[in-house]
This record gives structure tokens, C-alpha cells and sequence, in this order.
């Protein structure tokens, strides 16, 4: 379970590094975003691991309503990352919809993962990713929506997000969890 702890804590400081520590960031200059990569990747690799080897106490699990929810929440969450990087209509509404994909995605995973090693995951990025948007409000409390987007990237980002979510059933799937029953 350590590993999975420090994976988490690894991401979340990794992030936040920029807004908690404002002038170790910028003294480290271009050389600062590989250091973070690098700490990204770890932290990734640390996470799966943890979550792979670590056990504990079980409370619920998936059922066929419960998988119905998650599904449908990853879609929600799947679009709302699309529409972070398309700024679509989501993203003139919202001012961090990628963190909010984030949120969706834990929650959906919370939803069908009923054990402890999976609270301190799923639960671990939720809490980062509230921290986060509450960091980034509070340190740039000025927000100006995007641009309004032409019609068709509405259109891609709603085919894109069916696609990715095809993709993701698809690899859960082959990893031995599958997302539909």
C-alpha cells in the first residue's frame, strides 16, 4: 500500500508544485517541466504497482447498476477532457473541465471499486484534483471562457469522446476488467 500512497502523493505534489512553491518553479526554468515529467511518470508507475500489489478491507463491489453508472459517467468524463483541449461549449462553462473530468472519473471509479486500496487511489486523485481547482481559483481568481468553438469541433469532440470510451472498454477489457458485464 506504501507504494500506491507515494504514487499519489507523488502526482498531487508534482502538480501543485507550481502553485505552492511559485519561485522554485520558475528558478528551475524549461529543465522544470522535464523534472516534472519525470516525477509524472514515477508517480504513474508507483500507482500502478501499489494499486496492483496492495490489499485491503472490501465494502462493495460492481453490480449491473453500478457499472450502468460508471459507464455513463466516463462518458461524461471522457467528453469533459475532450472539450478541455477543444474548448467547446463544456469548457466556456467551466473553468477547469479537465480537472473536473478528473473528479467524474474517480467518482465513477469509486462508485464500482469498493475496497481500500481503491479509496486511496480513486479517492486520493479526487481529493488532488478539489485541492487543485481550489489552489488555481485562489492563486488566478480572474477567468476569461474561451472563445466560443465552430460547430464541427462540438461534433468531434462528441464522436472522439464515443471513440476514446470504445478504446478504453476495449483495453479494460483485455486488462481482465471488463467495463460492460
Amino acid at each position: 500500500m506504501i507504494w500506491l500512497i507515494l504514487g499519489v502523493l507523488l502526482w498531487s505534489l508534482a502538480h501543485l508544485f507550481k502553485r505552492i512553491a511559485p519561485g522554485a518553479r520558475a528558478s528551475m526554468g524549461n529543465a522544470g517541466k522535464g523534472a516534472i515529467a519525470v516525477s509524472l511518470l514515477v508517480a504513474i508507475v508507483l500507482m500502478v504497482i501499489g494499486y496492483q500489489s496492495a490489499e485491503g478491507a472490501f465494502f462493495w463491489g460492481r453490480t449491473p447498476m453500478t457499472a450502468g453508472i460508471n459507464n455513463l459517467l466516463m462518458l461524461v468524463s471522457v467528453y469533459l477532457f475532450a472539450a478541455a483541449g477543444m474548448k467547446t461549449a463544456a469548457a466556456r462553462k467551466m473553468r477547469h473541465p479537465m480537472l473536473g473530468a478528473v473528479k467524474v472519473w474517480a467518482l465513477a471509479h469509486l462508485i464500482v471499486n469498493g475496497d481500500v486500496p481503491s479509496f486511496v487511489l480513486f479517492g486520493g486523485l479526487l481529493a488532488w484534483a478539489v485541492i487543485e481547482v481550489i489552489v488555481i481559483n485562489k492563486s488566478e481568481p480572474e477567468w476569461v471562457p474561451p472563445e466560443p468553438a465552430p460547430a464541427r469541433k462540438e461534433i468531434m469532440a462528441v464522436v472522439g469522446t464515443v471513440v476514446v470510451f470504445g478504446v478504453i472498454a476495449l483495453i479494460h477489457g483485455w486488462l481482465g476488467y471488463p467495463v460492460f458485464g
